[in-house]
């Protein structure tokens, strides 16, 4: 059995569920979202409870088993608290300034690089402008996004500079030694 699995998922109160055979539903205060599981893994409401169980022990339905309780879990706690995930940029010019639904970063190119941000994730700017909050409801596309922005500009092995997540830490490398 698996131990993430057999957990009970407990629906705080403002959040509705609804099950419609492999489609599950969450509606909350921050938004909605959905999700469309195994057919192999049958989902359950009882009172303010998800459970998930699994149909047979194959390897498959147990893999799937304790990664639907995962999504579903990510969906109710997205739904009513939200995540954030934050960004740090390190160097010297390294800058970020948020222009409606859009970032645009310094990061030592000879020119602005402009990131996008689909619906429902917001960016928030510190007054320095090297720290980026990045808030939304679906914790899956958040991090996908975080990982974007570090990846335009990945911490530098020898120096640091760079994006990275806040209190990420890089093993920085020696360097050349000098000549005696």
């Amino acid at each position: 059995m698996s131990r993430i699995g057999k957990q009970p998922i407990t629906v705080p109160t403002g959040v509705k569920v609804n099950i419609k055979d492999t489609d599950i539903d969450v509606k909350g205060a921050k938004g909605q979202l959905n999700f469309k599981c195994s057919p192999r893994i049958k989902v359950k409401l009882e009172g303010d409870k998800i459970i998930v169980e699994r149909i047979s022990d194959s390897k498959m339905d147990r893999s799937l088993h304790g990664l639907t309780r995962s999504m579903i879990n990510n969906m109710v706690k997205g739904v009513s608290d939200g995540y954030i995930r934050e960004l740090e940029l390190i160097g010297v010019g390294y800058r970020a300034q948020a222009k409606g639904n859009t970032l645009e970063f310094s990061l030592g190119f000879s020119h602005p690089v402009e990131y996008p941000l689909p619906t429902g994730v917001t960016a928030e700017v510190d007054k320095k402008q090297t720290k980026i909050s990045l808030k939304g409801i679906d914790k899956q596309q958040l991090g996908q996004i975080a990982a974007k922005l570090r990846g335009l500009r990945s911490p530098d092995a020898y120096k640091g500079k760079g994006v990275r997540y806040a209190n990420e830490t890089i093993k920085l490398k020696p360097g050349k030694t000098g000549t005696k």
